[in-house]
């Protein structure tokens, strides 16, 4: 989807459209921008961004608060659009998803048709627009959703891939953030061309483990399936305050809330975890992350803030104020892939 947060916000509010808007933040400069409207992107402004540095950027920056209930329900909308030509649909978050049209329901007989007329139902139906990526992996197709937006379709077939990759400037490659994509130019690697030239031993040596990753990834090379059942590795939950907090008493309220919301997440999608997170942004936006893992799972509300609190009570917390606080739960026992697993054990 295209700007997703922004857009059903313009969809819904005609003040907004042709607008530059920001999902999140206040204009105070408190908080951290959600998404972005295209009108404000024009300025710079991208989500995560600082409150304080959208403002300066666009001074004119229009603020509304996130109704992630509304996002999450426009989702499904589109979600359901999805199903009429596949179900292979592998979500990657609330306004993005991989579709396997192999087995076409409607038999169109073609992606690139299957796709323009996805595109054209979402916005006949639901006026948003959306851009797609056409291709024969998931990873070139990523890359081409994002080439044309807003409002985009790019079919990049099988031999067109190489060349397209290698004329690509690095840090359009799906993978290569901010960090490495500076660290690559800082060793000549500008565009897919100059990545290719490296060994797989090369790339190892200077990117660790990613290198093996970065080595197939510029020849296009991409063999995961579109899974549709996608397991949850991590689920987290997390506040930025509207009011830097340094008292203990009120951090530790906080806390408890966010967990409580987190033991309610996990028990919807019936899983346990072993490894809680917890999240801490400080008012001059340095982060800090801690996690503890113990023998047992766990998803209930109480005893994931007692770990919580745990970390918590480790960090110096003396002349600083915090801005944003999450808790997080990972390494998880499926309860419901267990009982299909037992199911299956069964039927053998």
């Amino acid at each position: 989807m295209d700007a997703f947060y922004a857009s059903v916000d313009q969809r819904d509010f005609p003040e907004l459209r042709g607008k530059p808007l920001a999902v999140g933040g206040s204009p105070d400069g408190r908080g951290v921008v959600a998404a972005a409207s295209y009108e404000a992107r024009r300025y710079g402004v991208r989500s995560a961004m600082p409150s304080r540095q959208a403002l300066q950027l666009c001074p004119d920056l229009l603020f509304t608060r996130p109704r992630f209930d509304v996002y999450k329900q426009v989702s499904e909308q589109i979600r359901a659009i999805f199903h009429r030509y596949t179900d292979m649909i592998e979500p990657l978050s609330l306004d993005e998803a991989f579709l396997d049209v192999t087995e076409d329901k409607q038999g169109i007989g073609s992606a690139i048709d299957v796709a323009t007329a996805i595109k054209k139902a979402i916005w006949e139906e639901l006026h948003l627009t959306a851009s797609a990526g056409v291709s024969v992996n998931k990873f070139v197709a990523k890359i081409a959703s994002d080439y044309r937006k807003p409002d985009g379709l790019t079919f990049i077939g099988p031999s067109k891939i190489v060349p397209f990759l290698e004329t690509l400037p690095i840090e359009k490659f799906f993978g290569i953030g901010k960090v490495t994509a500076q660290k690559m130019k800082g060793r000549g690697i500008h565009f897919g061309s100059d990545l290719k030239r490296l060994t797989e031993q090369e790339l190892v040596r200077d990117f660790g483990k990613s290198g093996s990753f970065f080595y197939r990834m510029v020849r296009g090379e991409d063999h995961r399936p579109v899974q549709p059942h996608r397991m949850v590795k991590s689920i987290c939950v997390e506040d930025t305050f509207e009011t830097n907090l340094s008292s203990r008493e009120e951090l530790l309220k906080e806390l408890q809330i966010l967990c409580v919301k987190l033991g309610e997440r996990l028990r919807a999608k019936s899983v346990q975890g072993r490894t809680v997170g917890l999240k801490i942004r400080f008012s001059d936006f340095i982060q800090l992350t801690r996690s503890i893992t113990h023998a047992y799972y766990v998803d209930q509300s109480t005893e994931i803030f007692e770990q919580a609190k745990q970390l918590f009570d480790r960090i110096d917390l003396e002349d600083k104020k915090i801005r944003l606080l999450g808790v997080s739960m990972s390494n998880f026992y499926h309860q419901d892939m267990q009982k299909m697993t037992a199911r299956q054990l069964t039927l053998f």
